[in-house]
């Protein structure tokens, strides 16, 4: 690894630490900004483990919309999102969609356990990447970062830093991609995302009334 790309991803760490000290409510209308066209990931290159210990890859997940979450225990960001990222498990987890948090602790499943444990996360499985290839793999520049992948296993969009995963506008997108078919032509596609908008915003409108003055 380059002592540039190094630099690169403490430099982000360190902006996405500064991230997690805004105000929640900053946090509260956030939605992805879907590509124009979904980009191809390497899905058989990016290995890991599961809590058994067992092989997988993003391959295994086909099929399911997924918001993959690279986090890890030492983060601060991460650990702020967690209860979040668990309770849309709870919510949304099943045959359609999955959360993928993969960690990239160098302390393995051991590392992410007592975290869960000490944490009360209770509805997330265990996926480790302690060797962090997934790293560059997936081009990450820093924890978190989350990928949200269609049922064909393409990105449709990524953001870096910590959100409230729990939100109704998060959930209003993610339900819109479960129900989408899963070999969904390009017109679909296209007006799946006009659909998109207009459903998150009015969760978003939802959220801002419900507020307190």
């Amino acid at each position: 690894m380059s002592s540039m790309t190094v630099f690169m991803r403490r430099a982000v760490a360190a902006l996405a630490l500064c991230i997690a000290c805004a105000p929640a409510s900053q946090a509260a209308g956030f939605t992805f900004t879907p590509y124009p066209a979904a980009h191809s990931l390497p899905l058989s290159k990016v290995t890991f483990e599961n809590g058994q210990g067992k092989p997988m890859t993003l391959a295994d997940f086909k099929g399911k919309v997924v918001l993959l979450n690279i986090w890890a225990t030492w983060c601060p960001p991460c650990v702020r999102e967690m209860p979040t990222l668990d309770k849309l498990q709870k919510l949304l987890g099943g045959k359609n969609f999955a959360v993928v948090p993969l960690s990239v602790d160098k302390g393995g499943i051991f590392t992410v356990k007592s975290f869960y444990d000490d944490n009360f996360i209770g509805h997330l499985p265990i996926y480790v990447d302690p060797t962090t290839n997934v790293l560059d793999t997936l081009n990450i520049l820093g924890t978190p970062t989350t990928i949200l992948i269609d049922k064909q296993g393409k990105e449709i969009a990524r953001t870096m830093g910590p959100e409230d995963w729990d939100q109704p506008a998060v959930i209003a997108q993610i339900r819109h991609y479960m129900a989408a078919p899963a070999g969904g032509s390009a017109k679909s596609q296209k007006q799946a995302r006009v659909i998109d908008i207009r459903e998150t915003r009015l969760a978003s409108a939802s959220v801002k009334h419900n507020q307190p003055d």
